[in-house]
């Protein structure tokens, strides 16, 4: 776990962050005293308020999510602890409207149960008419384990608070919000996983629970519990066991709701340190694993932050089994509009709704170019050239990769690797024809497609610039010279886009001294050693473009331009020469 901190000092930290909330969103106010966010008066009509709220450390919720069309106001506590009765009382009885009625909603933890029923039955005594709603969704901890305390309360709460919070919008009356709002919760599983469990500002540090390399907590809590085990697992896997403990109707320790409903709501949900990319392939796992074994296709499906554990890293799946609640569905009330920094449904109801399948189907003038040219090569000699080269790059991959890691962020050697393994795989799978321009034409989406970053596009611009400088020569078998002059060409391309020239610490360095050489002499070994020299030279050369300008440091002393080296690997094996400086 992470124990760095901007803000170690814990109430520092949670007041900071709840002012933050009146200066992103205008229509909310804070009482500092009892740690209230709470939506600021208006004139519009009085509705049902909805209160909600726990410990903090679990942002967005629940202050994130005070605004029109959810919660009217959320009470937090310290860190990871329950907000006191007082401070919920003050938040039922003076911070929200209660002309209409207060609906209390609370995850079903002891100390947020107490504290919040506490002020519920206050304010009822108080004459203000009140109803509380306790969330329990978790499935990670069981039947047997949970005894009577039931099931945690975790990230399918937010689909709870905002479906009552868009039929008090509505102007429904209290029953019926507290009716929708116990329906909810009443279809709703979730479960957890994560790598490793969180620090928590201002508390010592602990290893008692970490977690190894590897492994994985499944049914982690959102203060830190344990789950229901941990194991050593990969994606798929670690889904199809969460999915399994949502809806295997066979495991009576966990079957609590059968999704059956023809509109089931999905929530991926953030638990802190997951980044987006990642979100995006956990979310593409599990939509896939939903359809292909339990034939579930969600009619919405939510992905990001709604209900952290810090900074946790892990995620959470919540499942719907949408319910008539005798009124507008709960699919509606989801996609009914809301104005809180912490609901994301970016996506409108009318374009779920739209189903639109439809697809542009592509064309590429490429395909002209892989018609035979008649520039011709012995096919053997031609494999075995690419073979050399590319096998070269490879194996220099290791000491690219140092490089790179030196004065660049460590991709250069991975790139030309993954590009280099790539065209392999297709001149063994589309065989080569002997005719240069065709072969080339189909090596180049291979780069295209699996060379990233801006070496990528610079070999893809190359290539391309040298499939229409091969177009113009007459047919017959290519010359030294003929290979220089098509080259030369593409340099000449490549300069348009780039300002790189020798000198400036780039592959460039590398490769005008191969097409200078090659053109004056016609030998490739003499070509490719002069394109070794220039990246050999590159050391110590101060950077003028590329990563390299922005690490600074004195590594460009140390180490060779990884991108000017990787190129003369490749033209040292395209000679048959060894690449070892």
């Amino acid at each position: 776990m992470s124990s760095k901190h901007f803000i170690s000092d814990p109430t520092k930290l949670v007041n900071d962050a709840l002012h933050s909330l009146t200066i992103t969103n205008p229509t909310v106010a804070l009482d500092a005293d009892n740690k209230i966010i709470y939506r600021r008066p208006t004139n519009a009509p009085s509705q049902v308020s909805l209160l909600s709220g726990g410990g903090s450390g679990h942002e967005p919720s629940f202050a994130g999510m005070v605004g029109p069309g959810i919660l009217s106001a959320a009470v937090a506590g310290t860190i990871f602890a329950s907000p006191s009765a007082e401070q919920v009382r003050n938040g039922v009885i003076s911070r929200v409207d209660t002309e209409k009625g207060v609906l209390v909603v609370v995850m079903n933890y002891t100390g947020d149960v107490l504290s919040f029923g506490m002020a519920v039955e206050k304010a009822k005594a108080a004459g203000v008419e009140c109803e509380m709603v306790v969330v329990g969704d978790d499935v990670g901890v069981g039947r047997a384990k949970g005894g009577k305390v039931g099931r945690r309360g975790i990230a399918g709460t937010v689909l709870v608070i905002k479906i009552a919070g868009a039929l008090a919008a509505q102007g429904k009356p209290l029953s019926e919000v507290a009716k929708a709002a116990r329906l909810t919760a009443e279809n709703l599983v979730s479960v957890g996983a994560s790598l490793d469990h969180v620090h928590v500002p201002g508390r010592a540090i602990s290893t008692e629970h970490t977690l190894e390399a590897g492994e994985v907590e499944i049914g982690m809590g959102i203060h830190n519990e344990d789950g229901s085990g941990r194991a050593k697992i990969g994606l798929p896997d670690l889904v199809k066991t969460m999915l399994s403990q949502l809806l295997d109707q066979s495991d009576k320790d966990r079957a609590f709701v059968d999704v059956k409903s023809n509109q089931v709501v999905l929530l991926i949900n953030n638990l802190g340190s997951v980044s987006v990319l990642e979100m995006g392939g956990i979310t593409t796992e599990v939509v896939s694993q939903l359809e292909s074994t339990y034939n579930i296709k969600p009619a919405r499906v939510l992905s990001g932050m709604y209900m952290t554990s810090l900074n946790g890293l892990g995620f959470s799946i919540s499942l719907l089994n949408t319910v008539d609640i005798g009124g507008p569905s709960m699919i509606e009330l989801l996609d009914a509009p809301s104005e809180a920094p912490g609901w994301a449904a970016p996506i409108q109801a009318s374009t779920w709704e739209a189903k639109n399948t439809a697809e542009r189907t592509s064309s590429s003038k490429l395909d002209e170019a892989k018609k035979p040219s008649g520039q011709t090569m012995n096919v053997a000699d031609e494999k075995s050239a690419l073979n050399s080269a590319l096998e070269a790059v490879i194996a220099a991959e290791p000491e690219v990769t140092q490089y790179d890691t030196v004065v660049g962020d460590g991709d250069c050697g991975i790139g030309l690797k993954r590009g280099a393994e790539a065209v392999l795989k297709h001149i063994s799978t589309s065989p080569l024809t002997g005719d240069v321009l065709t072969d080339l034409a189909g090596i180049v989406p291979v780069i295209e497609n699996n060379m990233d970053g801006t070496s990528g596009a610079l070999y893809a611009i190359f290539l391309n610039a040298l499939v229409h400088a091969l177009q113009a020569p007459a047919p017959g078998a290519l010359t030294p010279q003929t290979w220089a002059a098509a080259l030369q060409q593409s340099c000449d391309a490549l300069s348009k886009y780039t300002p790189a020239r020798p000198g400036d610490r780039t592959l460039v360095d590398a490769l005008y001294p191969f097409v200078e050489i090659l053109g004056k002499t016609g030998s490739l070994a003499e070509a490719a050693n002069a394109a070794r020299k220039a990246a050999v030279e590159t050391k110590g050369m101060q950077a003028s473009l590329g990563r390299s300008v922005y690490v600074g440091g004195s590594g460009f002393t140390q180490v060779p331009d990884p991108g000017a080296w990787g190129l003369s690997c490749l033209f040292l094996g395209l000679a048959g020469l060894p690449s070892k400086e």
